[in-house]
C-alpha cells in the first residue's frame, strides 16, 4: 500500500478517472449528518484562511482506497475505487455546485473549476472517459446530469428499474450544496467574488484525504471491511455484495467501464433497486428487504438459523470453509433464485402460491418458515406440486395456532426440516407430508381433526393482536364458501372482524328466563348463565367479517337492530347465512362454530393417518426391540460416530465386538457406560435419520 495525502482539488487534477464498481453501494450521503458536517469543515477551513493563511494546516477528512487499472492506447489513466466512493462522489457534487454558482454570477472561476470535473483532450471513449468520476449504474444518470447538464443521458446509462418519481441522493446533495454556497457568497448585486475565491481556496488548501493506492499483494476486501465510512454504516447486504464481487476482481475495463460491471448488472442490479431497499419488519426487528432475503437465502443453504446481525460473517465463513460454488456466477445465480421467491412472498399476489403463503406468513408472523419455502421453490425441484407443499405448510401453521400450540421452536424446526428433506429419497412433497405428520411433541406436532376442532370450538380466539390472523381465517372460509356456490365476486373493501353478540352484551342482550330477578339481586342460575355467555363471546362461532366497521351504537345495540345491520353486508356469504337465525344465543354460537369448522377442516388439510409413521423401519415388537432387518443405525459419542446394522434380530456395531438385542446394550458396548440407548441411536429411514425413541413412540406398536 502507498498512502498519499491529497487535497480534494488535487484528487481531480490532471487527466485521470475514478471508476466506482457497480457492486459498490449507491450514493447514500444525506444532509444530516454527512453533508452538513462536510460543509462545516469547509467553513472552518475558510475562516482559518481569513484569520491566518500561514497557519493553515489541511484538515484530514478520512481515507480512500484505490487500485490502478491497466489502460491501453488512448485510454485515460484509471483507478478502481475500493473504498471512499461516498466522499469522492460528494467532492464532485460540491465542486459542481461551486461551478454552477460561479457560472450563474458570471465568474471566471466556473471555467477553472470545470477542469476538476471533466477531462478533455484525446480519449478512447470520450462520452464516458470525460467524467473524472464514473459512478455505479444506479447513480450514473443523476450524477452525469449534475456534472454536465448537456450530456445525452441515454448514451450514459439506461434508466434504472422502478425509478419513476424517484429523486437520487446525488441530485439532492448537489442542490443542497448550491443553496449553502449561494447563501455564503451572495447572489445578484450581493454576490461577492472574493468569498467564492476564498471558498475555492479553502477546498484546495484546507481539506485533505489520505489516498491509499493498492499494490499487487494487497487484499482489497480486508481493507474495505476495516475502514469506516463517515456516518453511513455498511449493511450486511453492502458487505456481502463487496465480498462476492471482490472475488471476481481483475477483469479490467472495456469501453471505459469495468468488465465486472457486466456481472453486477446481470445479477445484482435489480437487488439495488427501491423494492429491495424498502424497510420490512419481522416482529419488532426492522431491516431492508434485501437483508432479510439474504438471511433467508443463507439459512436455506446452511439449513441452520442465521441472525441478521451475523449475516455477513456467517456467509463469509460458509463460502471460505465449504466452497459450495464453482465460481462467483453460480453463487450469484443461487442468490437470484432465492430473491425471485422472496419477492413473491413480499408481494403477496393471491394468484400465486408463494404470494398466498406470504399473506399467511404476515398475518401469523411466521417468517421463520421462509427458508423452507425458498428451499421448496428452488432446490427441492417439486414442480407443480409446490402449491400442495405450501398448502400443507399453511395447514400445519394454522391448525397449530388455532389449537393454541407454541411457535417458539419454529425457527429451529423449519430449517431442520430442510436438512430432513435433503436426506430423503423420492418426492420431497411426500417426504414433507410424512415428516410433518409424524412429529410427536407439543412443540412440533400437526394437530389432527380432533385437536383442531377442540381449539376451534373450545378456545377463545379473539384478541386485538390476533385480528390479522382471524381476518385471514375468515377470508379463506369466505372464499371456500364462494367456490362452493360458484361465485366469483371480488371483495375489494378492507374487511374487519365483528362480534355478532357484542362484547358489551349486558345492556341490550339480556339472558332469557331471568326477567323476574330484581336488579341488584343475585341468582345462582343467572350467574352461571352469564358466565356461560361470557365464555362464548370470543369464540369463532360468534365472529364474522364486515366490509366496513359498524359504529359503536350499532355494534353494541340489541339483536333486533344488529342482525339487520350484519345482514346488510350480504355480499359476504358468511353473513347471508345469518338469515337462518331468528335469535342469537350460546347455542347459536356453538352451532355456527361447528358449521364453520366443517368448512375449515376441508380448507386446512389434516396430517396423514398411518398405522405406523415409518413403515420401512417396521413396528416395535416385530423384530424384537429393534427395527426391521437391514436398518442402518448411528450413535455419536465423544466426537466419534458408531455405525450399526440390524441383522438377525441383533445389532452389530462396526469396530465393537458382539451382537446386541437392544439399543442400550449397543450403547454399553460402544462406551462402557450405562446409557438409555433409545435416546442415543438414530435410524436411517426413507426421509433421513430419525431417533430411535421417536420411532418407538410413532411406530404404532401394540404389545411387543
Amino acid at each position: 500500500m502507498k498512502p498519499y495525502t491529497r487535497s480534494i482539488i488535487e484528487l481531480f487534477d490532471g487527466k485521470k478517472r475514478y471508476l466506482i464498481p457497480l457492486y459498490q453501494r449507491q450514493y447514500a450521503w444525506k444532509v444530516e449528518p454527512q453533508l452538513r458536517l462536510l460543509w462545516e469543515d469547509i467553513v472552518r477551513a475558510y475562516q482559518r484562511l481569513l484569520k491566518d493563511r500561514a497557519s493553515v494546516v489541511p484538515h484530514f477528512m478520512g481515507a480512500m482506497v484505490i487500485a490502478q487499472i491497466k489502460t491501453f492506447g488512448k485510454e485515460i489513466q484509471a483507478f478502481e475505487v475500493i473504498d471512499g466512493q461516498q466522499r469522492l462522489t460528494t467532492f464532485q457534487l460540491l465542486l459542481a455546485a461551486l461551478r454552477d454558482v460561479a457560472a450563474a454570477n458570471g465568474s471566471s472561476y466556473a471555467a477553472e473549476i470545470q477542469k476538476y470535473l471533466l477531462n478533455d483532450g484525446i480519449m478512447e471513449t470520450p462520452n464516458v472517459e470525460r467524467f473524472k468520476v464514473w459512478p455505479s449504474l444506479m447513480d450514473r444518470r443523476a450524477f452525469a446530469h449534475v456534472v454536465d447538464s448537456a450530456t445525452n443521458l441515454d448514451e450514459i446509462a439506461k434508466r434504472p428499474p422502478e425509478e419513476d418519481g424517484f429523486v437520487r441522493k446525488a441530485a439532492q446533495a448537489h442542490e443542497w450544496f448550491r443553496e449553502q454556497i449561494n447563501a455564503h457568497v451572495g447572489s445578484g448585486e450581493h454576490y461577492d467574488e472574493a468569498k467564492l475565491e476564498k471558498l475555492f481556496e479553502a477546498m484546495k488548501e484546507g481539506l485533505a484525504v489520505v489516498s491509499i493506492e493498492l499494490e499487487g499483494g494487497d487484499d482489497p476486501q480486508t481493507i474495505f471491511e476495516t475502514l469506516n465510512s463517515r456516518g453511513v454504516d455498511l449493511t450486511p447486504g453492502d458487505l456481502m455484495r463487496n465480498f462476492i464481487f471482490q472475488r471476481a476482481k481483475g477483469m479490467g475495463q472495456e469501453q471505459g467501464s469495468l468488465k465486472i460491471d457486466e456481472l453486477y448488472e446481470k445479477h445484482w442490479l435489480p437487488l439495488d433497486g427501491p423494492f429491495w431497499g424498502a424497510l420490512a419488519y419481522r416482529g419488532r426487528q426492522g431491516a431492508s428487504r434485501l437483508d432479510w432475503m439474504l438471511t433467508d437465502h443463507l439459512s436455506m443453504k446452511k439449513a441452520d438459523i442465521v441472525s441478521k446481525e451475523a449475516l455477513f460473517e456467517s456467509y463469509r465463513r460458509w463460502i471460505i470453509d465449504q466452497q459450495p460454488f464453482a465460481g462467483v456466477e453460480p453463487e450469484l445465480l443461487a442468490i437470484t433464485a432465492s430473491a425471485a421467491v422472496v419477492r413473491r412472498i413480499f408481494e403477496q399476489d393471491k394468484g400465486n402460491p408463494i404470494g398466498k403463503f406470504g399473506a399467511l406468513a404476515e398475518a401469523f408472523d411466521v417468517s421463520t418458515a421462509f427458508p423452507l419455502v425458498v428451499y421448496l421453490a428452488t432446490e427441492a425441484d417439486v414442480g407443480e406440486r409446490l402449491s400442495a407443499a405450501l398448502e400443507m405448510l399453511e395447514s400445519y401453521i394454522l391448525r397449530r395456532d388455532i389449537a393454541g400450540l407454541s411457535t417458539k421452536s419454529y425457527n429451529r424446526f423449519f430449517v431442520g426440516t430442510i436438512d430432513r428433506l435433503r436426506e430423503s429419497e423420492g418426492c420431497k412433497v411426500t417426504a414433507l407430508a410424512r415428516w410433518l405428520s409424524t412429529r410427536p411433541n407439543e412443540t412440533d406436532r400437526w394437530p389432527n381433526d380432533a385437536e383442531f376442532r377442540q381449539g376451534w370450538l373450545g378456545r377463545d380466539q379473539y384478541k386485538s393482536a390476533r385480528q390479522p390472523r382471524l381476518r385471514y381465517v375468515f377470508e379463506r372460509i369466505e372464499r371456500a364458501k364462494r367456490t362452493a356456490l360458484s361465485e366469483e365476486i371480488e371483495i375489494k373493501s378492507a374487511l374487519t372482524i365483528e362480534h355478532i353478540m357484542p362484547q358489551k352484551w349486558r345492556d341490550n342482550w339480556p339472558i332469557d328466563g331471568f326477567y323476574h330477578v330484581d336488579s341488584g339481586n343475585t341468582d345462582p342460575d343467572q350467574l352461571s348463565a352469564e358466565i356461560k355467555r361470557d365464555e362464548c363471546i370470543n369464540k369463532l362461532g360468534n365472529l364474522t367479517l364486515v366490509t366496513s366497521p359498524l359504529n359503536s351504537t350499532m355494534s353494541n345495540g340489541p339483536f333486533s337492530a344488529k342482525l339487520p345491520a350484519l345482514r346488510a353486508h350480504a355480499s359476504l356469504a358468511l353473513n347471508r347465512e345469518l338469515h337462518d337465525f331468528d335469535v342469537w344465543n350460546e347455542g347459536c354460537v356453538e352451532a355456527r362454530g361447528a358449521a364453520l369448522f366443517e368448512t375449515a377442516r376441508k380448507v386446512w388439510m389434516p396430517p396423514l393417518e398411518s398405522k405406523t409413521a415409518f413403515p420401512e423401519l417396521g413396528r416395535l415388537g416385530e423384530n424384537g426391540n429393534l427395527p426391521a432387518e437391514g436398518t442402518v443405525c448411528r450413535f455419536q459419542y465423544g466426537g466419534e460416530t458408531f455405525m450399526g446394522l440390524v441383522k438377525n434380530r441383533k445389532m452389530e456395531v462396526e469396530g465393537v465386538g458382539g451382537s446386541h438385542s437392544s439399543f442400550s446394550g449397543a450403547s454399553w458396548a460402544a462406551t462402557q457406560t450405562s446409557r438409555n440407548g433409545w435416546n442415543d441411536w438414530e435410524l436411517k429411514g426413507r426421509d433421513g435419520w430419525v431417533s430411535a425413541d421417536v420411532w418407538r413412540s410413532q411406530s404404532g406398536a401394540g404389545t411387543a
